[in-house]
């Protein structure tokens, strides 16, 4: 890992190389994404049957043979393991109690001359989610997705998954079933995300898109926007930790490696105010490493975009933050609730020692659905509110379009909009 100082002159210039982070599109993959797209809305199921066959060795000829019914979820939930079962409930429960804490509600008022004025919310009617499968399988991704959209009380929940060789994940769809989706597509990559964007025969188009995915999937999210609304599209997973020395190195160390595990341009920063502390983390990473599985991606990535940072204090290192606005930042300092007040930019704050963020990822309750890239400096996590749309409601009185009505014509007239004006003026009473 990179070693950096903040009281070197030329850190500032350092921790920008550090968080560059090379978001160019790949031409190659946005022409093969538009093709894939363009021939999903003109083909349709045709196309979506033919592009599944040979991206995931499926023999499918219908999509009746891609679609799964909520008694096939049923049927996945009930084939797992006693204990499996419980955790997905167990985290499925807590998920969604947090995110009813989000539920936005109408709202209005009256003004003194009568005119009422106010805010109607309404869930969107029909949202796909994307859930990556071939290597790995994402329940937690399912139940981040889904969840909040039930509980935002959209009636439909359509997911998309990919199923490599056929090859159906059971704890994948029972997650669906827990988290009430409406439908499942084993369908994947551009193409699923353009059936849902467009459309098909068998495929309804929804009004939104949420979900990670590969460098297609993003492409393909990118392109549809604007026909859909999506979430984010969302880059290598991100961990700050800010460390006092009062947590044990071996804890940080493996929380470090818990990001860097996903791919080798996952980005994993240590923060600390001890170049002792720094010195003993290293140390327990080195012992550490020889016990994980996946320890060729972890190395990629801690030398490729990791670091240790030394600050000169909490208060610098919350400053450095802040500069930073990293997806996931772990206060893992002595009174942590103090510090977090000084957090202006953060996807999600694990505040203390025992709060890994591991937990965030699985169980804890917010959604782990966050802003990458730095985005966390204009952006916020999923949440319930995404699925819920605002409409503004505007009742004037005829006692307030006399006022109103003057003020109007007036700011019409200045913008050279007769009609506007004359709207407003045949309301005025004599």
């Amino acid at each position: 890992m990179k070693k950096l100082s903040s009281r070197a002159p030329t850190f500032p210039a350092e921790l920008k190389a550090l968080l560059a982070f090379e978001t160019a599109q790949n031409p190659e993959t946005e022409r093969v994404v538009a093709e894939i797209c363009a021939d999903v809305q003109r083909r349709g199921d045709a196309a979506l049957i033919e592009y599944t066959n040979r991206f995931d060795g499926t023999a499918a000829r219908s999509i009746a043979d891609l679609t799964l019914a909520p008694h096939d979820l049923q049927t996945a939930f009930a084939r797992l393991p006693a204990a499996t079962r419980d955790a997905l409930q167990t985290a499925a429960a807590r998920i969604e109690n947090y995110h009813r804490r989000q539920k936005l509600e109408s709202w209005h008022y009256t003004d003194a001359d009568g005119t009422l004025l106010g805010q109607q919310i309404t869930p969107l009617d029909r949202v796909g989610i994307y859930v990556p499968g071939g290597k790995a399988a994402y329940p937690s991704t399912v139940i981040m997705n889904a969840m909040p959209a039930h509980v935002a009380g959209v009636p439909e929940i359509i997911m998309v998954v990919p199923t490599p060789q056929g090859e159906r994940n059971d704890i994948v769809l029972a997650a669906a079933y827990v988290a009430g989706v409406t439908q499942v597509f084993t369908i994947g990559g551009a193409q699923a995300v353009a059936a849902l964007a467009y459309g098909t025969e068998s495929i309804p188009q929804v009004d939104k898109i949420t979900g990670p995915g590969n460098a297609y999937v993003a492409a393909a999210k990118r392109r549809v926007f604007g026909v859909v609304g999506i979430d984010m599209v969302a880059g290598p997973s991100e961990i700050l930790i800010i460390a006092d020395g009062s947590t044990p190195a071996e804890w940080v160390a493996m929380d470090l490696f818990s990001q860097a595990e996903h791919d080798e341009i996952a980005q994993a920063i240590l923060i600390a105010t001890s170049q002792t502390y720094l010195d003993a983390v290293e140390a327990a990473m080195n012992r550490l490493i020889k016990t994980m599985p996946r320890r060729a991606i972890i190395e990629a990535s801690l030398n490729n975009r990791g670091a240790m940072i030394l600050a000169q204090d909490l208060d610098d290192a919350c400053a450095i933050a802040n500069q930073i606005a990293p997806e996931h930042l772990e206060l893992s300092v002595a009174q942590p609730e103090a510090w977090a007040k000084k957090i202006r930019h953060a996807g999600a704050i694990f505040l203390g020692a025992y709060t890994s963020e591991s937990l965030g990822d699985y169980c804890a309750g917010p959604n782990h659905v966050l802003p990458t890239s730095r985005s966390a400096r204009f952006s916020s996590p999923l949440g319930t509110y995404d699925f819920q749309k605002r409409s503004s409601l505007i009742q004037v009185s005829a006692t307030g379009a006399q006022t109103l009505g003057k003020t109007a014509s007036l700011l019409a007239h200045g913008e050279g909009l007769t009609a506007h004006a004359r709207a407003a003026e045949l309301r005025l009473q004599e």
